[in-house]
C-alpha cells in the first residue's frame, strides 16, 4: 500500500475507510475519512485492506498546494512579512496523540494556503512556535521588536499568525508598543486545516488582504460570520473573544468593527476612522513591567487573595457593575495603594464604563487611590497598565485617559 491508496482499516471493533495520507512516523498510519477529517492509527493493531490504488496523486496535490514551490518576487506587489508565533493556524495534527500542534513555519503557511500567490510578496519569519496559552511577555517584546525590523527592512503590511485564545492580549500589547506607518494584521483559525469547517484560509487571506490596505493599525481578523462570506476587523484594544469554538468567536465591545473584508470581492472597507497609512513613524516602546496582575473579584472571595499582591507593581480588578468590591476589601485595597501598587477598577460587564462616584462603596474606592478605566477591557487594561508603567512617569494618570483606542469618551448604544 502507497499514499493515495483508498483503503479499508479496521482496529480492535472500529472500521474506517478512506484515502492513505503521508505519515510523519512508521508507527501511525493516516487516514483521510469523507467527511474530510483525518484519523492516526497505530499499524502495528491495524489490519489494512486496499481498496483502491492510486485514487489520490498525493505528490501532484502537494506540489500544487505549494509543497515544493519557491516563493518569487514581483516588484509590482507589496511586500507583507509573515510572522508566526504558532497557535491553530499555524498546526497540524500529531498522530500519536490524536491533538493539534503547532509546529509550521511561516513558509509551511504559504504553502498550506495557495490562494495566499499572487497577492502579495512575502517574508516569512518565526518569533515562536507555542500555543497561545504559553504566552509570555518576553516573547511579546521579541514580536514587538521583530515587527520593528520587518517594517524598516520595507514590509508595506505585517501578517501576525497568532493562537486566538490570547490573541486580544497580543494585539493590545503591540497597539501600545509600537507607533506604526503600515497595517498590523494578527489572524488566527478556531479549526485546524485538517477540518473540513476549517477557517484558516479564509482568515489568511483576508488577513493579507488587510494588511495591503490603507489603515495603519493593529487589528484582530477573523470570521465576522458563521459563512465565508467576511471577515470581521476589529480593533486591537476593543477585541474580545467571546465563543470557545464558532468561527466568528472575535467581536468588537462597545462598537462595531473597525471595518471588514470582503472575501470574494477581495474588498476591504471601514467604518471609522483610522491612522492612515505613513501617517505615523515607526517607533518601538517594548518596555513592559511584568508584575501586574488581572484580580475578579466574585462574592465570597477571601481576602487573603490580596495577600498574594502584595509586592506588585500593579493591580487591575475586575469589579461588579460598575466597578465595586466587597466593602471588607477596601482597606486592604488602600494598603496596596499606599506601598506603591497602582490599582486599577474595570467591570465584569462586556458593555458600559466604570463610574465610582455613584455609590458609597465606590466613593470609598476612589478615596482609597482606586484609578478608574473608564470603558476600556480587563484584559486591555492590564496589558496598558504593564505597558504604563515601564513607558509613564505617571502610569495611573496614563490609565484614565486614551492612548490606542481602549477607552472611549462615553459610552453609547451602538447596535
Amino acid at each position: 500500500m502507497n499514499a493515495g491508496d483508498r483503503v479499508r482499516v479496521t482496529r480492535a471493533d472500529v472500521t474506517n475507510e478512506g484515502v492513505l495520507m503521508p505519515s510523519s512516523t512508521d508507527e501511525y498510519l493516516v487516514l483521510k475519512l469523507d467527511g474530510g477529517y483525518n484519523v492516526g492509527i497505530d499499524r502495528d493493531d491495524a489490519d489494512v485492506e486496499v481498496l483502491e490504488t492510486d485514487v489520490y496523486d498525493i505528490e501532484d496535490a502537494q506540489t500544487e498546494s505549494g509543497g515544493t514551490s519557491e516563493i518569487e518576487f514581483d516588484e509590482d506587489l507589496p511586500t507583507i512579512s509573515l510572522i508566526s508565533t504558532g497557535g491553530t493556524i499555524a498546526s497540524t495534527v500529531d498522530y500519536r496523540t490524536g491533538a493539534v500542534t503547532a509546529q509550521f513555519d511561516a513558509e509551511d503557511v504559504l504553502r498550506a494556503v495557495p490562494d495566499l500567490a499572487g497577492r502579495a510578496n512575502y517574508r516569512g519569519r518565526v518569533v515562536a512556535n507555542i500555543l497561545s496559552e504559553n504566552m509570555t511577555t518576553d516573547v511579546w517584546v521579541d514580536l514587538a521588536e521583530a515587527i520593528a525590523e520587518e517594517i524598516e527592512a520595507g514590509a508595506d503590511g505585517v501578517v501576525v499568525m497568532h493562537g486566538t485564545d490570547t490573541m486580544q492580549f497580543s494585539a493590545s500589547a503591540m497597539s501600545f508598543m509600537l507607533d506604526t506607518p503600515v497595517p498590523i494584521v494578527f489572524t488566527g483559525s478556531q479549526r485546524s486545516a485538517d477540518r473540513p469547517s476549517s477557517d484558516n484560509v479564509m482568515n489568511a487571506v483576508c488577513a493579507v488582504e488587510a494588511a495591503k490596505a490603507d489603515a495603519a493599525e493593529v487589528m484582530i481578523c477573523m470570521h465576522g460570520s458563521e459563512s465565508d462570506d467576511v471577515c470581521a476587523l476589529h480593533e486591537g484594544t476593543r477585541v474580545r473573544k467571546n465563543h470557545t469554538s464558532r468561527r466568528d468567536a472575535f467581536q468588537t465591545i462597545g462598537a462595531k468593527p473597525l471595518g471588514e473584508v470582503d472575501y470574494e470581492a477581495e474588498e476591504v472597507t471601514f467604518r471609522r476612522d483610522y491612522t492612515e497609512r505613513d501617517e505615523e513613524e515607526l517607533a518601538l516602546h517594548s518596555d513592559l513591567e511584568s508584575g501586574v496582575e488581572l484580580l475578579k473579584f466574585t462574592p465570597g472571595m477571601d481576602i487573603a487573595a490580596l495577600d498574594y499582591l502584595e509586592d506588585k507593581a500593579g493591580l487591575v480588578i475586575e469589579g461588579t457593575g460598575l466597578g465595586h468590591v466587597h466593602t471588607d476589601f477596601i482597606p486592604r485595597i488602600e494598603e496596596l495603594i499606599e506601598n506603591g501598587t497602582v490599582v486599577v477598577m474595570t467591570s465584569q460587564c462586556l458593555e458600559g464604563r466604570v463610574c465610582d462616584r455613584v455609590y458609597d462603596t465606590g466613593r470609598d474606592l476612589l478615596d482609597a487611590g482606586v484609578v478608574e478605566a473608564g470603558d476600556t477591557l480587563p484584559g486591555t487594561a492590564k496589558v496598558k497598565l504593564m505597558w504604563a508603567l515601564a513607558n509613564h512617569s505617571d502610569p495611573a494618570d496614563a490609565m484614565g485617559r486614551n492612548l490606542e483606542g481602549e477607552l472611549t469618551e462615553r459610552s453609547v448604544p451602538w447596535e
